[in-house]
């Protein structure tokens, strides 16, 4: 006997500005192990301090050759989102990881619900939108995720990193 089928779906309508973000880091050379080892128990206590408009973070495992994990986050808007990725911890981490990427590269790909992509892929191979649409550095007015996006610049949190301290070396 068949059982019933249960086809559901999401409202989301108490969420018009929702956010999903995928990130993922890549091992690319054998110390590289240690990088991504050590970033679990930091994503690890940074959810659990509930960070303002964090839905729901989910952990995943892209590939075990070479090691590639990653997560999945549900953010309520583009602002938490943002807020949250320029403080602390979460900034000082960005700021260490782009000085010394200590054997990894490292994407993300942000969804909006209303439609907007953008993405940003620092010493990975093409992965995710980058194996099929063209790539471009991610310099000047595609430097930030919120300039990639067009959004108005002006309110939003410093940078972790400004563009001529990253390209100075």
């Amino acid at each position: 006997m068949t059982r019933a089928l249960n086809r559901t779906t999401a409202d989301l309508s108490s969420y018009p500005d929702l956010v999903v973000i995928y990130l993922g880091m890549r091992v690319n050379a054998p110390r590289g192990l240690t990088t991504l080892a050590s970033f679990g128990p930091k994503i690890r206590q940074s959810v659990q301090a509930q960070p303002d408009g964090l839905l729901l973070h989910e952990n995943l495992l892209f590939s075990l050759f070479p090691p590639h994990a990653g997560m999945r986050q549900y953010w309520r808007d583009f602002d938490s989102l943002e807020r949250w990725a320029r403080s602390l911890p979460h900034q000082q981490w960005w700021q260490q990881f782009l000085r010394d990427r200590g054997g990894t590269g490292f994407w993300h790909e942000t969804y909006f619900r209303g439609g907007q992509i953008e993405s940003v892929y620092i010493d990975m191979p093409r992965t995710g939108l980058a194996k099929f649409a063209p790539v471009t550095p991610a310099r000047g007015s595609l430097f930030s995720a919120r300039r990639r996006l067009g959004m108005r610049e002006g309110s939003e949190p410093p940078p972790g990193i400004a563009e001529e301290e990253l390209y100075q070396r």
